[in-house]
């Protein structure tokens, strides 16, 4: 595709709503991931269980936004 079929579809893709462009960015976000294993569906949703659990109990770590983007900030400037 050149650069001004590109421009052209960027522009589209900009007019389109933000539910239509999140939904978009969300498909192409999955079409840059590698295939899923298998299990890993099970293994995730068994995480995600596991740790509201742990939510639910009481025994969770748990930090507010500002850290969360202090922590991740930090990691990108790492990288």
């Amino acid at each position: 595709m050149g650069t001004v079929d590109l421009n052209a579809l960027k522009t589209e893709i900009l007019g389109l709503s933000e539910s239509e462009r999140a939904e978009l960015a969300h498909d192409l976000m999955l079409s840059l991931d590698e295939p899923a294993e298998p299990d890993a569906a099970d293994s995730w949703d068994k995480e995600i269980l596991r740790r509201l659990g742990q939510v639910e109990a009481g025994t969770a770590t748990l930090i507010d936004r500002e850290e969360f983007r202090r922590r991740m900030r930090s990691r990108i400037t790492a990288a």
